[in-house]
């Protein structure tokens, strides 16, 4: 294992747009698409995407451009612009992908809060749902730029955005779940069900989760959605051999919980975290041959291996988003924070994000 060698910082400069909903500020997901990178903030319903000055050694991201996700694809809230808490985000073939934390929230005691109110407030569980949300947009060129659109003509076919059907909502597929059924009243932040983390690979798509965490076993879920020809904008999921429309793979991340998956050619890389509300360790593991996986996985000993020891800060610098960037010879994996330390920020628009060796 190495600790983290950082080459260099890099500027992402954002919009009004993304500076008033606090975006810059909340970061939670990142991945590079040639010369822009995808970026989602958790307390959104919007992908934002950032250009590169330099498509070979970027210094700077920046021409911010913000999309909501209610511009493609209906989402489950009755009011669009409620946050979709977006965890992850993944880019495969024709199309972008989002996912959200299908986490329940717990209130926060703030400052003005004391006594009998505080005790309330902090007892006060709630949901959205717009978490419960697994998005696929079409990707077309316009303007030189790869930009979402809600249908594109491409291999023969007419591809639509789509988000996953009510019939295969993910927090009802798993209430019989022997492991993760009885986590699905707990708040995320508490070790219960909280979604971090996308990857997409072929017709698989994996889905991280920072909670729950079993006896230090840490979960990753396998999906292979498709699109049914009747319901061009509905996802649905195909049945495994055991009848389940999901897969388990169950990680030894020491105790850690994910915060985000990036794929590296047949294997997974693993950002993982604390899954309660601590500042760390963090750390990039990799899944060997993750992507070759043919049933439930003990992800341990010599299947994963422990690559980077992150540094963290106290209270702030939480590593929420990882991205793979560089020539396909030496790859380096961006980091993006939320609660990003005050030395992060330059002027009111740009905060930095890390670029790091990988082993």
């Amino acid at each position: 294992m190495e600790i983290m060698t950082l080459e260099r910082t890099v500027r992402l400069r954002f919009g009004h747009l993304s500076r008033a909903s606090a975006t810059h500020t909340n970061l939670s997901a990142v991945r590079s698409d040639g010369n822009v990178l995808w970026i989602a903030g958790d307390e959104t319903a919007t992908l934002e995407r950032l250009v590169a000055d330099d498509p070979v050694l970027p210094q700077e991201y920046a021409e911010d451009a913000s999309f909501r996700l209610a511009d493609f694809v209906e989402l489950p809230g009755e009011d669009a612009d409620e946050e979709a808490d977006i965890e992850g985000v993944a880019r495969h073939g024709h199309f972008l992908w989002a996912v959200g934390s299908h986490g329940l929230r717990r209130k926060q005691i703030k400052a003005r809060h004391a006594g009998e109110k505080a005790m309330r407030r902090l007892g006060r569980v709630v949901g959205q749902d717009n978490r419960q949300i697994l998005v696929r947009l079409p990707i077309a060129t316009v303007d030189g730029l790869p930009t979402p659109v809600r249908s594109l003509e491409a291999d023969g076919e007419t591809h639509h955005a789509a988000a996953l059907a009510p019939r295969d909502n993910l927090r009802e597929l798993l209430a019989d779940d022997e492991h993760l059924s009885m986590f699905l009243p707990i708040p995320g932040k508490d070790n219960g069900l909280d979604i971090e983390g996308i990857a997409v690979h072929g017709e698989r798509v994996y889905l991280g989760l920072r909670g729950p965490v079993l006896r230090g076993w840490a979960f990753v879920l396998e999906l292979r959605p498709y699109v049914d020809p009747a319901s061009p904008a509905r996802l649905q999921l195909r049945r495994f051999d055991d009848g389940r429309a999901y897969r388990k793979h169950v990680l030894d991340l020491n105790g850690l919980g994910v915060r985000d998956l990036c794929p590296a050619g047949e294997d997974l890389l693993v950002l993982a975290g604390p899954t309660m509300d601590l500042d760390g360790p963090v750390r990039i593991y990799r899944w060997h041959q993750a992507m070759r996986a043919e049933q439930p996985s003990v992800v341990r000993d010599a299947l994963i291996t422990r690559a980077v020891e992150l540094t963290f800060g106290e209270g702030d610098d939480h590593a929420e988003g990882m991205g793979l960037i560089g020539p396909a010879d030496r790859k380096q994996a961006l980091i993006v924070y939320d609660s990003p330390a005050v030395a992060r920020f330059h002027g009111d628009d740009i905060v930095l994000a890390d670029v790091i060796n990988l082993p």
